[in-house]
Formats: C-alpha cells, sequence, structure tokens
C-alpha cells in the first residue's frame, strides 16, 4: 500500500464539476489500496481575483495583510474538495497549512519551507481518512499566514511527500507531461516520457512553466520520484494506465532515462537587461552593484563584466521584468556612489535555453546553436552556461523563431 501524495492545479480545480471529477480520481486511487494525500490550488482565476481586490483598497498592498487574502483561496478548495468526496462516501479532511503545520520564514509573499509536522496527517492516514493540505502557505514561527509565491502549491505537495516520504507525487495539471519546448510555440513539440531532475530543474528555472523551480529543488534533494500528468482525462481512466502516463521526473542513473544530447528548450519572456556603464573596475565593484539590488529583494539572473579600458569597466546583468523599473531606480539611487558614468535598461529582450545532460558527454553544442541563430539573423546579447545548459538573451522579437530553429536544428520532435 503505497503512500501518494496528488497535486492539483487551478484549472483542475476550476469549477464544481472539475472538482468532483478530481474527487473521483482521488476515490478511485483510494479505492486501489494507497494512502492519499492532495494538495489542490486555488480555482483558476482565484489568486487573481484577491490580489486584484486588494490592490483596488491600497495601491501597494502590506504584504503581511496580502498573504491573510491571498491564502484564503486554497482553503476553499480544500473545503470543497472534501465535501465532494464525502458526497460520494469517502472519509476526507482538510487542513489549512497551519494546522499541519507547515513552517515557513516570515518573507511575506516569498516564504520559504522550514519544516512539516505530518504526524497529525499520519494518524488520519491510519485512519483510512483521504487527507487534503492547502497549497502554496504556510505559517511563520509568529504564526502568521505565510504564502510560498506564485505557483507554490507544487512546492507545497513535493515537500509534503519528502516530509511523509511518499512513494510518489503526482502533479496533475492541464497539460499531459513535459515536452521538448512549448508545443503553442512548436507544433511539433513531443512529450517526454522520463526527464533528469537536473535537466528539469533547469528548464523550470529558465522558463518552463509546467513545474515552480522550488518544488524540483525539493524533489531533487529529497529524491521523491514526481511525475507530471493531466487531470483532464476521463477520471476513470485505468489506474495502472494513468499511473505510467505522462512524464516521469527521475535520476539520471535511471537506465531506462532518454539519452539525447538535448531533452529540451526553455524560453523566457519575463527578462530585462541592465548595464551600469563606465564603474571603477577595481575589487567589490560586483557587489556594490549587486549588492543593493540583491537587499530589495530583486532576484539577479545572467551576468557580464566587460573587459577593463582605462580602469574603468561595463557591468551588465538581467533581472524579472515586473522588477525592472524597480532596480533601475535602486541603482540611479547610488549611482553617484558607485561612481557610474551612466545607467541602461531594456524590458524587450528574452532568454533562450537549451538544455540537456547529454552535453557532458557531447561536444558541438554551443557552436550548433550559435550557428543556428546566425543563419536566422538573431544577434546574441549575453551568454550564461552550465554543464547541461547554455543560455542567450536575445531581442524578444525573435525568440519564437529562435526556438523554432533550435529545436528543428537539434531534431527535438524525433523520439
Amino acid at each position: 500500500m503505497a503512500l501518494i501524495v496528488h497535486k492539483y492545479g487551478g484549472t483542475s480545480m476550476g469549477s464544481t464539476d472539475r472538482i468532483k471529477n478530481v474527487a473521483r480520481r482521488v476515490a478511485k486511487w483510494h479505492d486501489a489500496g494507497h494512502r492519499i494525500v492532495v494538495v489542490p490550488s486555488a480555482m483558476s482565476g482565484e489568486t487573481n481575483r484577491l490580489i486584484a481586490l486588494a490592490k483596488e483598497v491600497q495601491a501597494q498592498p502590506d504584504p503581511r495583510e496580502l498573504d491573510m487574502i491571498a491564502s484564503t483561496g486554497e482553503q476553499v478548495s480544500v473545503g470543497l474538495l472534501s465535501m465532494a468526496l464525502q458526497a460520494i462516501g469517502k472519509k476526507a479532511i482538510g487542513y489549512a497549512g497551519w494546522q499541519v503545520a507547515i513552517k515557513t520564514d516570515s518573507a511575506y509573499t516569498k516564504a520559504r519551507i522550514q519544516s512539516i509536522d505530518s504526524d497529525k496527517v499520519n494518524r488520519d492516514l491510519d485512519e483510512g481518512k483521504i487527507v487534503i493540505i492547502t497549497g502554496f502557505q504556510g505559517v511563520d514561527d509568529e504564526d502568521n499566514i505565510t504564502t510560498l509565491g506564485r505557483g507554490g502549491s507544487d512546492t507545497s505537495a513535493v515537500a509534503i511527500a519528502a516530509a511523509m516520504q511518499a512513494d510518489e507525487c503526482l502533479i496533475f495539471t492541464d497539460v499531459d507531461g513535459v515536452y521538448t519546448t512549448d508545443p503553442r510555440v512548436v507544433s511539433e513539440a513531443r512529450r517526454l516520457k522520463a526527464i533528469t531532475f537536473e535537466e528539469m530543474l533547469e528548464l523550470a528555472s529558465l522558463g518552463s512553466k509546467v513545474l515552480q523551480t522550488r518544488s524540483v529543488e525539493f524533489a531533487g534533494n529529497y529524491r521523491v520520484p514526481t511525475r507530471v500528468l493531466s487531470s483532464l482525462t476521463d477520471p476513470m481512466l485505468d489506474l495502472e494506465v494513468e499511473a505510467n502516463s505522462g512524464t516521469l521526473i527521475s535520476f539520471e542513473e535511471d537506465k531506462n532515462m532518454e539519452q539525447a544530447v538535448i531533452s529540451g528548450i526553455a524560453f523566457n519572456r519575463d527578462e530585462a537587461k541592465i548595464t551600469v556603464l563606465g564603474v571603477p573596475d577595481r575589487p567589490g565593484v560586483a557587489y556594490h552593484i549587486l549588492g543593493p539590488v540583491a537587499d530589495a529583494n530583486i532576484e539577479v539572473d545572467m551576468i557580464i563584466q566587460n573587459q577593463s579600458v582605462d580602469g574603468k569597466t561595463d557591468f551588465t546583468f538581467t533581472v524579472p521584468r515586473n522588477d525592472f523599473q524597480r532596480a533601475l531606480d535602486v541603482l540611479n539611487g547610488s549611482k553617484d556612489a558607485l561612481g557610474a558614468a551612466s545607467i541602461a535598461g531594456d524590458a524587450k529582450v528574452s532568454k533562450i535555453s537549451v538544455v540537456g545532460v547529454g552535453m557532458r558527454s557531447h561536444v558541438g553544442v554551443a557552436s550548433k546553436m550559435f550557428r543556428t541563430l546566425s543563419e536566422e539573423g538573431i544577434n546574441i546579447m549575453m551568454i550564461s552556461t552550465s554543464e547541461i545548459k547554455i543560455s542567450v538573451l536575445i531581442d524578444e522579437k525573435y525568440m519564437e523563431l529562435a526556438v523554432r530553429a533550435l529545436h528543428k536544428a537539434f531534431e527535438l520532435e524525433k523520439a
């Protein structure tokens, strides 16, 4: 009898009819003898609606109070799903994150999970109950409700699976797995049967919207087998068929893993580039530029420092587009202290990345990528690499062209 964690996204919970279908699917797994914990998201659009309400009252909502508001969407989902299961004869009980408790730090709207007390949940499972826990939220040491940031329900589900040593975490969503790239951009994109945690972590961090980055980190760190599959199929689909559908995110040493050089192409429209021009080239310059940006809780991604000329250098980095203006304001406020000649920015850029563990043992990936972009007349602004990925920053108007060209060049449409 396996312990299985189910996570259902907002689309899966988007209406009472869909919630009833989720209940039937969960009951099917429970009837097969499995111990089941379910982590649902808020109904689709609900979190956006709640945040919009907050902004109608306060232009820049207080983060603590915003978490109080945003956390209610998942509580509604938990209550509705629990009632839907009870209506079909199942013993079900719902909990908010603070009732479990899921302990987090106090970084409102972007909290990180620190610990999970699973004793209460295990007692309920021992009594044959299906346990439903709010995703996306927890509680800090002062008993303040916190939220984990957008997509945080994925993180909640995998963290709960890790804490309870679950046999598998099933992420039910509105897509049927992880694809070589977004099928809306490349119609020939192919669903992967399996992908390594490393590859999935890179894809998630580089713009793939299938899973939230921190959820993949949890899965990898605690070795929780995780599967992405569709919730829009018949809820009474044969359980064995469903259990082997979608995309399994597992470990590289799994002998059944696909051994392609490149597994996928990720892209991110949410990029902005900032250049600090003419700063003195001396020890600590990077810290003095990026320190205030970090203090403003703004994430920095790609970084380039140019060669020194006459004791001066240029420093370029990228930030999320939503933080672009705030980052510029921070840097303009410290421009004189930095000794910078000027500060420039460009919010019309995109990042394209090729990802694959096969890059470790195959040469020529970078040259093929750069040649392909060159043949399409696409200029590269910045380059970033790791063992299993190469990322480039380009003008956003060429993004889809670049993705299609690279997908074809690396023959990702072929199984």
